[in-house]
């Protein structure tokens, strides 16, 4: 009987394991072998927080945020004549060491140009802001010439102490858009003109080329490559560790391009995206990469939205922010594993009056 008992015994152990066995196949395999894989999946993000900064009366917009040392930086331009092209424009900076509590540490302006567009950048140990401005003489001009933009940019070491603003040696002819760094070099997006051509108006975007500028110091630029022939735009850089970059790139009012490129960055891959991308982001969080930027619902409508990017060029839209009319050019800051920081402007407020007004709003995004 003993025997028998431990034979009977290892019989039922083996019939278990092999029911349990089959079960789990039966569930798993689908799973892996269905589009949303367990490396794809995406978690659940809510919105928590969102609030906007004290309004000053003027047109704010054109976000970004970073950490610089123990304090957060948010920069927007403001001005008073709205969205468009006008000298009175100006850059706000502001300091906050929780998220929650913001006083403006610095304004300034480019003379007889409209700067806007602000981004940041912490390069050699270094906060900058650069801006891109249009060059417009004592008033706001009807047309304007892509060929007579160029770059400014402020730096602090301590977050305190600020230079004036310093043009960009490099930058003549070229809009300038966001910044990043990889290796000791810095990089920026510049738009211009193909030839620099006087014969083509700005509206015409098909002469429009998008390059990518390198510098060692962050004010003296070059050309590194040349990633877009045609239909140049607004265009996110990251660097991964190995060098290669992903970018984002608007194209005009088409669908966004996602480009992708190694050392020496001659060699470009070009795939189209499933929808438009107004002011683009791209940023890392928690590993995973995260685009954010104006979204068309239709004809007219337009919201700022945040996706996950999975796979090659797959968007998994995971928060849509309350907003409308001009809006968008969001910024990102990374809290933690599960928590960051967000700002984006919108005119989808009105003030005591029942007046459009065009603000700064921040919120946080939790991971669950």
């Amino acid at each position: 009987m003993k025997s028998f008992s431990i034979i009977r015994h290892e019989t039922i152990s083996n019939r278990a394991r092999h029911v349990f066995l089959v079960i789990m196949f039966a569930v798993i395999l689908p799973v892996l072998g269905s589009h949303n894989t367990f490396a794809e999946r995406t978690p659940n993000v809510r919105v928590e927080n969102l609030r906007r900064i004290p309004h000053n009366g003027e047109h704010n917009a054109f976000t970004d945020l970073c950490r610089f040392g123990d304090r957060y930086y948010l920069t927007f331009r403001s001005c008073p004549d709205g969205h468009m092209v006008h000298p009175s424009s100006t850059i706000i900076v502001m300091s906050s060491r929780d998220t929650k509590n913001w006083e403006q540490i610095y304004r300034f302006n480019a003379p007889k140009r409209d700067t806007r567009d602000p981004h940041f950048l912490v390069f050699n140990d270094r906060l900058f802001v650069y801006t891109g401005t249009w060059y417009c003489g004592d008033s706001s001009p009807e047309t304007r010439d892509l060929n007579e933009h160029l770059g400014y940019c402020v730096c602090t070491d301590n977050g305190t102490d600020w230079s004036e603003p310093i043009m960009l040696e490099g930058t003549f002819g070229h809009y300038i858009w966001r910044a990043a760094a990889y290796n000791g070099k810095a990089y920026l997006c510049g738009r211009r003109k193909h030839e620099f051509t006087k014969e083509y108006p700005y509206a015409d975007r098909s002469v429009i080329e998008s390059a990518m500028l390198v510098s060692d110091d962050g004010v003296i630029w070059k050309k590194a490559a040349l990633f877009q022939e045609h239909y140049g735009d607004e265009t996110a850089f990251q660097f991964d560790t190995d060098g290669s970059v992903l970018a984002i790139a608007r194209r005009g009012r088409d669908n966004a391009q996602i480009c992708r490129s190694k050392p020496p960055y001659t060699d470009w891959n070009r795939l189209d995206l499933d929808r438009y991308i107004g002011g683009p982001l791209v940023a890392q969080w928690n590993g995973r990469t995260i685009v954010a930027g104006r979204k068309r619902k239709n004809d007219t409508e337009y919201v700022t939205s945040f996706y996950w990017l999975r796979g090659e060029n797959e968007l998994v839209e995971f928060a849509t922010l309350p907003s409308g009319g001009d809006n968008s050019y969001p910024g990102f800051c990374e809290l933690g594993p599960n928590r960051a920081l967000i700002s984006y402007y919108s005119s989808h407020e009105k003030d005591e009056n029942g007046k459009s007004i065009t603000a700064v709003y921040l919120a946080e995004l939790m991971m669950e």
